[in-house]
């Protein structure tokens, strides 16, 4: 698959096609009008373009995700984290936190995933 990256709209109108499929693109274009005023050739070219970029299948007009919610969350997040915080979790965390308290659970659920994750 190419980049992993969508813009805002890309996005909004994945998460449609997250709730509907395998749906007929048809029905996407009556779906997407209704959720976001879009017209017919509107939703034909988000269509096109996404299958062209490997994210979604529209195969004798029936569309499929080819990538989950999870994927493109992760991809998002991790572009956010390098172009805000020059890749650094830690740095994230505390703008994150801020002046936010947590609880112990919080804290230790945390602190249960970072030792999940941690580099052998």
């Amino acid at each position: 698959m190419t980049e992993r990256k969508l813009c805002d709209s890309e996005y909004r109108f994945m998460t449609l096609v997250w709730e509907a499929a395998p749906v007929r693109s048809g029905e996407l274009v009556r779906l997407a009008n209704e959720r976001f005023g879009w017209k017919k050739s509107t939703t034909y070219t988000v269509i096109r373009k996404l299958s062209e970029r490997e994210f979604l299948e529209n195969t004798d007009s029936v569309v499929r995700a080819l990538v989950t919610r999870d994927e493109c969350q992760a991809a998002e997040t991790d572009y956010f984290i390098d172009r805000t915080f020059s890749g650094s979790l830690p740095k994230f965390l505390a703008a994150f936190l801020g002046d936010k308290k947590i609880s112990a659970e919080e804290a230790e659920e945390l602190k249960q995933m970072i030792d999940s994750h941690r580099k052998k």
